[in-house]
């Protein structure tokens, strides 16, 4: 058995628009912004959906929004997705990015967030 639970909505912008891009959505959901000192790619918008995290990371591509699944157990989270359609592309850190049916990307990565709200809204998988 392992939990996961939909953390991450991260908006990726081309590097040079990342800092216009943080700037209008922190405007636009009411959020305030900071980037982690070890992990500058991101530019995280704090508070702008409840129980969720929204960031603005920067890409080396195209634009496009792309969801972050945290687990108890990457392996067996990245299995059951598999099983449902979707196909392993990269891994990274620890993260497993996969592209679901209809070519969505979506990332699969070890728990982050708080341990009691994950226990609160992550779903039990068999």
């Amino acid at each position: 058995m392992h939990r996961s639970r939909l953390s991450t909505l991260l908006i990726d912008t081309p590097e040079a628009e990342a800092d216009a891009s943080a700037a209008f959505w922190s405007e636009a959901l009411g959020a305030t912004v900071s980037s982690p000192p070890d992990e500058p790619q991101y530019l995280t918008l704090h508070g702008a959906v409840p129980s969720l995290d929204v960031a603005v990371q920067r890409v080396g591509s195209a634009a496009r929004l792309h969801v972050d699944i945290e687990t108890d157990d990457v392996d067996a989270e990245v299995a059951r997705l598999e099983a449902l359609g979707a196909v392993a592309e990269s891994s990274w850190q620890g993260c497993r990015t996969l592209r679901a049916p209809g070519g969505h990307l979506l990332c699969v990565i070890p728990l982050h967030s708080d341990p009691e709200l994950f226990a609160s809204l992550a779903r039990t998988w068999p």
